[in-house]
Protein backbone atom coordinates (compact mmCIF):
# COMPACT_ATOMS: atom_id res chain seq x y z
CA UNK A 1 0.00 0.00 0.00
CA UNK A 2 1.04 3.85 -0.77
CA UNK A 3 2.72 5.60 1.97
CA UNK A 4 1.63 9.17 1.40
CA UNK A 5 -0.69 9.99 -2.04
CA UNK A 6 -0.96 13.62 -3.75
CA UNK A 7 -4.68 14.36 -4.17
CA UNK A 8 -4.64 16.40 -7.82
CA UNK A 9 -8.07 17.93 -7.34
CA UNK A 10 -10.37 20.06 -4.65
CA UNK A 11 -13.73 20.56 -3.00
CA UNK A 12 -15.28 17.35 -2.14
CA UNK A 13 -13.87 15.05 -4.43
CA UNK A 14 -10.79 15.76 -2.74
CA UNK A 15 -12.26 15.00 0.75
CA UNK A 16 -13.70 12.16 -0.66
CA UNK A 17 -10.56 10.46 -1.65
CA UNK A 18 -8.78 12.26 1.66
CA UNK A 19 -11.95 9.55 3.70
CA UNK A 20 -10.53 6.66 2.10
CA UNK A 21 -7.06 7.35 2.44
CA UNK A 22 -7.49 7.74 6.04
CA UNK A 23 -9.55 4.51 6.47
CA UNK A 24 -6.50 2.68 4.68
CA UNK A 25 -3.78 4.76 7.00
CA UNK A 26 -2.53 6.48 3.83
CA UNK A 27 -1.09 10.23 4.44
CA UNK A 28 -2.47 12.80 1.90
CA UNK A 29 -0.93 16.19 0.55
CA UNK A 30 -4.09 18.83 -1.02
CA UNK A 31 -2.83 21.06 -3.40
CA UNK A 32 -4.41 24.20 -3.60
CA UNK A 33 -4.75 27.65 -5.45
CA UNK A 34 -4.04 30.96 -3.70
CA UNK A 35 -7.69 31.54 -3.70
CA UNK A 36 -8.43 28.17 -2.09
CA UNK A 37 -5.52 28.38 1.16
CA UNK A 38 -8.26 27.68 3.40
CA UNK A 39 -10.48 25.69 1.80
CA UNK A 40 -12.15 22.77 3.41
CA UNK A 41 -9.93 20.05 1.67
CA UNK A 42 -6.33 22.21 1.89
CA UNK A 43 -7.17 22.32 5.98
CA UNK A 44 -8.38 18.61 6.35
CA UNK A 45 -4.89 17.16 4.42
CA UNK A 46 -2.14 16.25 6.12
CA UNK A 47 -0.27 18.60 4.16
CA UNK A 48 -1.15 21.62 1.66
CA UNK A 49 1.05 22.87 -0.85
CA UNK A 50 -0.03 26.16 -3.00
CA UNK A 51 0.44 25.12 -6.48
CA UNK A 52 -0.63 28.30 -8.29
CA UNK A 53 -2.80 31.74 -8.24
CA UNK A 54 -6.83 31.45 -8.67
CA UNK A 55 -7.18 30.43 -12.40
CA UNK A 56 -7.16 26.61 -12.92
CA UNK A 57 -4.89 26.61 -15.90
CA UNK A 58 -2.38 28.40 -13.82
CA UNK A 59 -2.72 25.81 -10.44
CA UNK A 60 -4.64 22.52 -10.54
CA UNK A 61 -4.14 22.45 -14.24
CA UNK A 62 -0.40 22.84 -13.90
CA UNK A 63 1.03 19.78 -14.20
CA UNK A 64 4.88 20.68 -13.69
CA UNK A 65 3.54 22.43 -10.21
CA UNK A 66 1.37 19.72 -9.16
CA UNK A 67 4.37 17.13 -9.88
CA UNK A 68 6.96 18.98 -7.71
CA UNK A 69 4.40 19.33 -5.01
CA UNK A 70 4.25 15.73 -5.13
CA UNK A 71 7.89 14.88 -5.16
CA UNK A 72 8.75 17.07 -2.63
CA UNK A 73 6.25 15.97 -0.19
CA UNK A 74 7.33 12.42 -0.69
CA UNK A 75 4.39 11.44 -2.18
CA UNK A 76 4.67 7.54 -4.04
CA UNK A 77 1.23 8.23 -5.68
CA UNK A 78 -1.28 10.95 -7.06
CA UNK A 79 -5.14 10.84 -7.46
CA UNK A 80 -6.91 12.89 -9.56
CA UNK A 81 -10.63 12.66 -8.43
CA UNK A 82 -12.84 13.34 -11.40
CA UNK A 83 -12.65 16.14 -13.85
CA UNK A 84 -9.78 18.49 -14.36
CA UNK A 85 -6.76 15.93 -14.83
CA UNK A 86 -8.57 12.92 -14.15
CA UNK A 87 -8.87 11.90 -18.23
CA UNK A 88 -5.68 13.34 -19.26
CA UNK A 89 -3.36 10.24 -20.34
CA UNK A 90 -0.69 13.07 -20.86
CA UNK A 91 -0.81 13.98 -17.14
CA UNK A 92 -0.70 9.97 -16.08
CA UNK A 93 2.37 9.52 -18.18
CA UNK A 94 4.21 12.45 -16.73
CA UNK A 95 2.75 10.86 -13.23
CA UNK A 96 4.75 7.43 -14.12
CA UNK A 97 7.87 9.89 -16.01
CA UNK A 98 8.62 10.86 -12.75
CA UNK A 99 8.46 7.76 -10.63
CA UNK A 100 4.65 8.42 -9.27
CA UNK A 101 2.23 5.88 -9.51
CA UNK A 102 -1.18 7.46 -11.07
CA UNK A 103 -4.00 6.13 -9.13
CA UNK A 104 -6.58 5.01 -12.13
CA UNK A 105 -6.63 4.05 -15.06
CA UNK A 106 -3.43 2.72 -17.36
CA UNK A 107 -2.00 5.66 -19.67
CA UNK A 108 -3.49 3.22 -23.14
CA UNK A 109 -6.68 3.09 -21.45
CA UNK A 110 -6.85 6.53 -21.10
CA UNK A 111 -5.97 7.27 -24.30
CA UNK A 112 -7.94 4.40 -25.93
CA UNK A 113 -10.81 4.99 -24.52
CA UNK A 114 -10.49 8.64 -24.72
CA UNK A 115 -10.09 8.98 -28.37
CA UNK A 116 -13.82 8.56 -28.88
CA UNK A 117 -13.68 7.42 -32.94
CA UNK A 118 -11.13 4.79 -31.51
CA UNK A 119 -12.98 3.87 -28.94
CA UNK A 120 -16.34 3.21 -31.08
CA UNK A 121 -13.79 1.07 -33.54
CA UNK A 122 -12.41 -1.27 -30.17
CA UNK A 123 -16.12 -1.62 -28.55
CA UNK A 124 -17.46 -2.72 -31.98
CA UNK A 125 -14.99 -4.71 -33.20
CA UNK A 126 -15.34 -6.45 -29.76
CA UNK A 127 -19.27 -7.04 -30.08
CA UNK A 128 -20.86 -4.01 -28.75
CA UNK A 129 -23.22 -2.33 -30.75
CA UNK A 130 -22.36 1.57 -31.43
CA UNK A 131 -24.36 4.46 -33.24
CA UNK A 132 -24.09 4.85 -36.87
CA UNK A 133 -21.35 7.75 -37.41
CA UNK A 134 -17.93 8.55 -38.04
CA UNK A 135 -15.05 6.00 -37.76
CA UNK A 136 -12.00 8.08 -38.00
CA UNK A 137 -11.81 11.86 -36.75
CA UNK A 138 -13.07 14.52 -38.83
CA UNK A 139 -11.08 17.49 -39.60
CA UNK A 140 -13.42 18.80 -42.59
CA UNK A 141 -16.35 19.95 -43.23
CA UNK A 142 -16.99 18.20 -46.12
CA UNK A 143 -15.90 15.04 -44.21
CA UNK A 144 -18.56 15.72 -41.91
CA UNK A 145 -21.25 16.50 -44.46
CA UNK A 146 -20.12 13.13 -46.46
CA UNK A 147 -21.03 10.89 -43.20
CA UNK A 148 -24.07 12.87 -42.47
CA UNK A 149 -25.14 12.15 -46.09
CA UNK A 150 -24.70 8.05 -45.72
CA UNK A 151 -25.84 8.00 -42.00
CA UNK A 152 -29.12 10.80 -42.37
CA UNK A 153 -29.95 13.30 -39.54
CA UNK A 154 -30.10 14.43 -36.97
CA UNK A 155 -26.81 13.85 -36.09
CA UNK A 156 -24.53 14.56 -32.67
CA UNK A 157 -21.28 16.55 -33.15
CA UNK A 158 -18.38 15.87 -30.79
CA UNK A 159 -14.95 16.45 -30.01
CA UNK A 160 -13.35 13.46 -30.55
CA UNK A 161 -10.69 14.16 -27.60
CA UNK A 162 -13.63 15.03 -25.18
CA UNK A 163 -16.86 13.18 -25.18
CA UNK A 164 -18.99 15.07 -23.41
CA UNK A 165 -17.63 18.52 -24.20
CA UNK A 166 -18.44 20.73 -27.36
CA UNK A 167 -21.43 19.16 -28.13
CA UNK A 168 -23.76 19.98 -30.66
CA UNK A 169 -26.94 18.72 -32.50
CA UNK A 170 -27.09 18.87 -36.00
CA UNK A 171 -31.13 18.64 -37.03
CA UNK A 172 -30.55 19.20 -40.78
CA UNK A 173 -28.31 20.07 -43.03
CA UNK A 174 -28.30 23.93 -42.59
CA UNK A 175 -27.48 23.30 -38.87
CA UNK A 176 -24.21 20.96 -39.75
CA UNK A 177 -22.05 23.97 -40.21
CA UNK A 178 -22.48 25.40 -37.15
CA UNK A 179 -22.34 22.19 -34.45
CA UNK A 180 -19.00 21.39 -36.32
CA UNK A 181 -17.45 24.81 -35.77
CA UNK A 182 -18.43 24.68 -32.26
CA UNK A 183 -17.15 21.08 -31.37
CA UNK A 184 -13.92 22.04 -33.24
CA UNK A 185 -13.66 25.25 -30.99
CA UNK A 186 -14.16 23.86 -28.02
CA UNK A 187 -11.63 21.00 -28.67
CA UNK A 188 -9.35 23.18 -29.50
CA UNK A 189 -9.61 25.24 -26.24
CA UNK A 190 -10.07 22.26 -24.04
CA UNK A 191 -7.82 19.51 -25.37
CA UNK A 192 -5.74 21.26 -28.23
CA UNK A 193 -7.03 19.15 -30.87
CA UNK A 194 -9.89 20.54 -33.03
CA UNK A 195 -10.51 16.84 -34.36
CA UNK A 196 -14.49 16.02 -34.26
CA UNK A 197 -15.89 12.94 -35.14
CA UNK A 198 -20.15 12.74 -35.58
CA UNK A 199 -22.29 10.03 -35.05
CA UNK A 200 -26.72 9.33 -35.03
CA UNK A 201 -28.71 12.06 -32.07
CA UNK A 202 -31.24 9.65 -30.34
CA UNK A 203 -33.71 11.65 -29.19
CA UNK A 204 -35.58 10.23 -26.59
CA UNK A 205 -33.30 7.25 -25.38
CA UNK A 206 -31.86 6.67 -22.06
CA UNK A 207 -28.92 7.06 -20.77
CA UNK A 208 -27.63 4.09 -18.69
CA UNK A 209 -24.07 3.57 -16.90
CA UNK A 210 -22.45 0.10 -16.05
CA UNK A 211 -20.34 0.88 -13.01
CA UNK A 212 -17.66 -1.53 -12.99
CA UNK A 213 -13.99 -1.88 -11.22
CA UNK A 214 -11.08 -4.23 -12.75
CA UNK A 215 -7.74 -5.20 -11.28
CA UNK A 216 -4.14 -6.28 -13.19
CA UNK A 217 -5.48 -9.74 -13.14
CA UNK A 218 -8.21 -8.66 -15.48
CA UNK A 219 -10.67 -9.60 -13.30
CA UNK A 220 -13.88 -7.24 -14.25
CA UNK A 221 -16.62 -7.04 -11.59
CA UNK A 222 -19.98 -5.01 -12.02
CA UNK A 223 -21.46 -2.51 -9.39
CA UNK A 224 -24.84 -2.36 -10.52
CA UNK A 225 -25.85 0.35 -13.34
CA UNK A 226 -27.60 4.05 -12.81
CA UNK A 227 -29.84 5.77 -14.88
CA UNK A 228 -28.47 9.63 -15.66
CA UNK A 229 -31.21 10.59 -18.09
CA UNK A 230 -32.32 13.89 -16.25
CA UNK A 231 -30.56 16.13 -17.95
CA UNK A 232 -30.50 19.91 -18.68
CA UNK A 233 -28.67 20.71 -22.29
CA UNK A 234 -26.50 17.31 -21.67
CA UNK A 235 -25.70 17.78 -17.93
CA UNK A 236 -26.46 15.32 -15.81
CA UNK A 237 -28.25 16.55 -12.97
CA UNK A 238 -30.17 13.40 -11.14
CA UNK A 239 -28.49 9.84 -11.12
CA UNK A 240 -30.51 7.17 -9.77
CA UNK A 241 -30.07 3.32 -9.49
CA UNK A 242 -30.98 0.65 -10.68
CA UNK A 243 -32.76 1.65 -13.67
CA UNK A 244 -35.72 1.02 -13.86
CA UNK A 245 -38.25 -0.27 -16.15
CA UNK A 246 -35.32 -1.99 -18.54
CA UNK A 247 -36.73 -4.75 -20.74
CA UNK A 248 -36.66 -8.12 -20.11
CA UNK A 249 -33.12 -9.54 -20.13
CA UNK A 250 -31.40 -5.98 -21.15
CA UNK A 251 -29.85 -5.98 -17.62
CA UNK A 252 -28.02 -9.35 -18.34
CA UNK A 253 -26.85 -8.27 -22.12
CA UNK A 254 -25.84 -4.36 -21.03
CA UNK A 255 -23.50 -6.18 -18.14
CA UNK A 256 -21.86 -8.56 -21.04
CA UNK A 257 -21.51 -5.24 -23.19
CA UNK A 258 -19.88 -3.46 -20.54
CA UNK A 259 -17.59 -6.12 -19.56
CA UNK A 260 -16.65 -6.83 -23.21
CA UNK A 261 -15.73 -3.47 -23.70
CA UNK A 262 -13.51 -3.24 -20.71
CA UNK A 263 -11.96 -7.20 -21.16
CA UNK A 264 -11.24 -5.30 -25.02
CA UNK A 265 -8.61 -3.22 -23.97
CA UNK A 266 -7.35 -4.80 -20.97
CA UNK A 267 -8.92 -2.17 -18.94
CA UNK A 268 -8.09 -1.97 -14.87
CA UNK A 269 -9.17 0.40 -12.02
CA UNK A 270 -12.44 1.89 -11.74
CA UNK A 271 -14.15 2.64 -14.79
CA UNK A 272 -18.28 2.86 -16.07
CA UNK A 273 -19.51 2.15 -19.59
CA UNK A 274 -22.21 4.41 -20.60
CA UNK A 275 -24.89 3.34 -23.76
CA UNK A 276 -27.95 4.86 -25.00
CA UNK A 277 -31.39 2.96 -24.54
CA UNK A 278 -34.37 3.02 -26.77
CA UNK A 279 -37.58 2.16 -26.28
CA UNK A 280 -37.72 -1.38 -27.67
CA UNK A 281 -34.22 -2.13 -25.71
CA UNK A 282 -32.03 -1.87 -28.42
CA UNK A 283 -28.76 -0.24 -26.90
CA UNK A 284 -25.45 1.56 -28.53
CA UNK A 285 -22.40 1.85 -26.30
CA UNK A 286 -21.40 5.99 -26.93
CA UNK A 287 -18.30 6.31 -24.02
CA UNK A 288 -16.42 4.37 -21.41
CA UNK A 289 -15.76 6.67 -18.24
CA UNK A 290 -12.27 6.09 -17.56
CA UNK A 291 -12.13 7.48 -13.54
CA UNK A 292 -14.42 7.88 -10.96
CA UNK A 293 -17.83 8.91 -11.98
CA UNK A 294 -19.55 12.19 -10.24
CA UNK A 295 -22.19 9.76 -9.59
CA UNK A 296 -20.29 7.44 -7.66
CA UNK A 297 -22.04 7.06 -4.70
CA UNK A 298 -24.69 6.01 -6.61
CA UNK A 299 -23.28 2.12 -6.95
CA UNK A 300 -21.82 2.64 -3.70
CA UNK A 301 -24.37 2.78 -1.41
CA UNK A 302 -26.32 0.01 -3.54
CA UNK A 303 -23.63 -2.53 -2.96
CA UNK A 304 -21.64 -1.53 -0.38
CA UNK A 305 -18.80 -1.44 -2.18
CA UNK A 306 -16.17 1.76 -1.79
CA UNK A 307 -15.15 2.37 -5.33
CA UNK A 308 -12.27 5.02 -4.11
CA UNK A 309 -10.97 2.49 -1.86
CA UNK A 310 -11.09 -0.14 -4.65
CA UNK A 311 -9.36 2.31 -7.21
CA UNK A 312 -6.78 3.04 -4.71
CA UNK A 313 -6.34 -0.59 -3.64
CA UNK A 314 -5.83 -1.72 -7.30
CA UNK A 315 -3.42 1.05 -8.01
CA UNK A 316 -1.45 -0.34 -5.27
CA UNK A 317 -1.13 -3.86 -7.23
CA UNK A 318 -3.66 -5.13 -4.68
CA UNK A 319 -6.60 -7.67 -6.15
CA UNK A 320 -10.10 -6.91 -5.58
CA UNK A 321 -11.59 -7.16 -2.56
CA UNK A 322 -14.76 -8.32 -3.96
CA UNK A 323 -16.04 -11.10 -6.87
CA UNK A 324 -18.65 -11.04 -9.09
CA UNK A 325 -20.58 -13.32 -6.52
CA UNK A 326 -20.09 -10.77 -3.77
CA UNK A 327 -22.28 -8.36 -5.15
CA UNK A 328 -25.74 -7.74 -4.50
CA UNK A 329 -27.67 -4.69 -5.03
CA UNK A 330 -29.92 -3.48 -2.23
CA UNK A 331 -32.70 -1.27 -2.47
CA UNK A 332 -32.76 2.26 -4.88
CA UNK A 333 -30.53 5.37 -4.52
CA UNK A 334 -31.58 8.39 -6.18
CA UNK A 335 -29.10 11.39 -6.00
CA UNK A 336 -29.35 15.66 -7.12
CA UNK A 337 -26.19 17.24 -8.57
CA UNK A 338 -26.41 21.05 -7.26
CA UNK A 339 -25.15 23.20 -9.24
CA UNK A 340 -24.39 27.23 -8.62
CA UNK A 341 -25.62 29.05 -11.29
CA UNK A 342 -26.86 32.56 -12.72
CA UNK A 343 -27.25 34.07 -16.20
CA UNK A 344 -25.27 33.39 -19.21
CA UNK A 345 -22.96 36.00 -19.82
CA UNK A 346 -21.85 36.50 -16.30
CA UNK A 347 -19.56 33.43 -15.97
CA UNK A 348 -16.76 35.75 -14.71
CA UNK A 349 -19.22 36.94 -11.47
CA UNK A 350 -18.27 35.22 -8.11
CA UNK A 351 -20.54 34.68 -5.20
CA UNK A 352 -19.71 34.54 -1.67
CA UNK A 353 -21.62 31.69 0.55
CA UNK A 354 -23.45 33.63 3.13
CA UNK A 355 -25.27 30.46 5.03
CA UNK A 356 -24.60 26.46 4.67
CA UNK A 357 -27.00 23.38 6.17
CA UNK A 358 -26.28 20.35 4.95
CA UNK A 359 -29.66 17.79 5.07
CA UNK A 360 -29.70 14.61 7.11
CA UNK A 361 -32.13 11.75 7.76
CA UNK A 362 -32.41 8.10 7.47
CA UNK A 363 -30.91 7.06 4.02
CA UNK A 364 -29.38 10.27 3.34
CA UNK A 365 -25.50 11.04 2.29
CA UNK A 366 -24.23 14.21 1.27
CA UNK A 367 -21.02 15.12 -0.47
CA UNK A 368 -20.32 18.58 0.05
CA UNK A 369 -17.07 20.61 0.54
CA UNK A 370 -18.66 24.00 0.95
CA UNK A 371 -18.86 26.44 3.65
CA UNK A 372 -19.95 29.64 4.87
CA UNK A 373 -17.52 32.44 3.23
CA UNK A 374 -16.52 29.91 0.34
CA UNK A 375 -16.28 32.31 -3.23
CA UNK A 376 -17.85 29.98 -5.91
CA UNK A 377 -18.11 30.57 -9.63
CA UNK A 378 -20.88 29.70 -12.29
CA UNK A 379 -21.38 25.67 -12.86
CA UNK A 380 -19.55 24.80 -9.54
CA UNK A 381 -20.99 21.75 -7.86
CA UNK A 382 -21.82 22.98 -4.47
CA UNK A 383 -23.19 19.49 -3.09
CA UNK A 384 -24.63 16.07 -4.05
CA UNK A 385 -27.34 14.67 -1.98
CA UNK A 386 -27.97 10.88 -2.18
CA UNK A 387 -31.04 9.23 -0.88
CA UNK A 388 -30.99 5.45 -0.37
CA UNK A 389 -34.38 3.29 0.43
CA UNK A 390 -35.53 -0.12 0.09
CA UNK A 391 -37.63 1.03 -2.83
CA UNK A 392 -37.53 4.09 -5.35
CA UNK A 393 -40.61 5.37 -3.97
CA UNK A 394 -39.09 4.92 -0.57
CA UNK A 395 -35.74 6.85 -1.67
CA UNK A 396 -37.84 9.43 -3.39
CA UNK A 397 -39.81 10.35 -0.67
CA UNK A 398 -36.60 10.26 1.83
CA UNK A 399 -34.90 12.78 -1.00
CA UNK A 400 -38.07 14.85 -1.28
CA UNK A 401 -37.98 15.82 2.26
CA UNK A 402 -34.48 15.98 2.90
CA UNK A 403 -33.65 18.54 -0.10
CA UNK A 404 -35.58 21.58 1.68
CA UNK A 405 -33.47 21.41 4.58
CA UNK A 406 -30.50 21.70 2.19
CA UNK A 407 -29.72 25.29 2.53
CA UNK A 408 -27.18 27.78 0.45
CA UNK A 409 -27.65 31.56 1.06
CA UNK A 410 -25.32 34.11 -1.10
CA UNK A 411 -25.63 31.90 -4.06
CA UNK A 412 -27.86 31.70 -6.53
CA UNK A 413 -27.88 27.42 -7.75
CA UNK A 414 -30.69 25.33 -9.57
CA UNK A 415 -32.28 23.97 -5.92
CA UNK A 416 -35.26 25.09 -7.58
CA UNK A 417 -35.02 22.98 -10.73
CA UNK A 418 -34.59 19.77 -9.16
CA UNK A 419 -36.93 20.29 -6.05
CA UNK A 420 -39.55 20.62 -9.36
CA UNK A 421 -37.88 17.87 -11.16
CA UNK A 422 -38.69 15.52 -7.90
CA UNK A 423 -42.13 16.89 -7.97
CA UNK A 424 -42.87 16.03 -11.53
CA UNK A 425 -45.41 13.08 -11.55
CA UNK A 426 -43.71 11.92 -15.25
CA UNK A 427 -40.27 11.69 -13.02
CA UNK A 428 -42.29 9.46 -10.46
CA UNK A 429 -43.29 7.26 -12.53
CA UNK A 430 -40.38 6.83 -15.14
CA UNK A 431 -38.67 6.39 -16.62
CA UNK A 432 -37.77 9.62 -18.84
CA UNK A 433 -35.47 10.14 -21.40
CA UNK A 434 -32.57 12.44 -22.33
CA UNK A 435 -34.45 15.48 -23.41
CA UNK A 436 -37.28 14.66 -21.30
CA UNK A 437 -36.10 18.14 -19.08
CA UNK A 438 -35.45 20.23 -22.39
CA UNK A 439 -38.77 19.71 -23.45
CA UNK A 440 -40.70 20.17 -19.91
Amino acid sequence: MFRKILIANRGEVALRVMRACRELGVDTVAVCSTADRDALHARLADERVCVGPERFEDSYLNVPAILSAALSRGADAVHPGYGLLAGSGDFAEACERSGLVFIGPRVRHLRLMGDKPRARRIVEKAGVRVLPGSSEPLADLADARAVADAIGYPLLVKTAAGGGRGLGVARGPEALAPAFAVARGEGERAFGNNLVYVERYLEHARHVEMQLVADRDRRVVLLGERDCSVQRERRKLVAEGPAIDLPRGLRGKLAEAAIAAATAVGYTNVGSVAFLVEGDGTFHFIEMNTRLQVEHAVPEVLTGVDLVREGIRIAAGEPLSVGAKDVTVRGHAIECRVHAEWPEGAAAVRHTVRAFHAPGGLGIRVESALEVGDVVAADDVLAKVLAHGATRAEALERLRAALPELVIDGVPTDLDLHRGILADPAFARGPVHTTWLDAR
